[in-house]
């Protein structure tokens, strides 16, 4: 709990966000609740309520996530993938939002659709930029996805002995080879 209260909405709102994020990530969306949320953030679940309107919009407005994306077209061609994962790996350890969202998402459809939109509208267009033929952008866009979420539940929500236990580097490793090919090999129709 924080030792004073914000003086502002925006702050107040701020601080609801990152308590949600917070509170999200280490209990599940289901276990949260807005009182919790609320003490977290030092401030009478009511604001909570009237900032957000109920728990579900307070998910939506915790889990707004930008990837940050590197401009992979600056990247030698059978670089894509490693330098793609480094940065999926980098940016789940540097911010529990997407974790939270991760975690939410399996049981609760507003974290589900915030994350499908997530992957939609940042990892299709880079995906699209780098695929050999148009037609095959959106597969080889889900199928990195299946592969960085697969990657991200393991490690950072279910918590799996030896996805945890391998060094950074050697998971970069494994799963930029992956990922290049999903992002370079030929369509599976040609």
């Amino acid at each position: 709990m924080s030792p004073t209260r914000p003086r502002n909405s925006a702050a107040t709102k701020d601080a609801i966000r990152a308590a949600a994020r917070e509170r999200f990530a280490a209990d599940g969306y289901e276990k949260a609740t807005v009182r919790a949320i609320a003490t977290d953030a030092g401030i009478d679940p009511a604001l909570v309520i009237r900032y957000f309107g109920n728990k579900e919009g307070l998910l939506a407005a915790a889990a707004d996530f930008d990837l940050r994306l590197p401009d992979l077209a600056e990247v030698a061609g059978e670089n894509a993938g490693v330098q793609l994962a480094e940065h999926f790996l980098s940016r789940w350890e540097q911010d529990e939002t997407f974790t939270a969202l991760l975690h939410a998402a399996v049981t609760h459809p507003v974290a589900r659709d915030r994350l499908h939109d997530i992957f939609e509208t940042q990892v299709a267009a880079v995906v699209t930029a780098l695929a050999p033929d148009r037609e095959s952008a959106s597969a080889r866009a889900g199928l990195i996805a299946s592969q960085v979420l697969g990657t991200a539940l393991c490690r950072y929500v279910l918590r799996l002995p030896p996805v945890v236990d391998m060094p950074k580097a050697e998971l970069i490793s494994w799963l930029g080879h992956t990922l290049q090919h999903y992002l370079t090999a030929p369509s599976a129709h040609d």
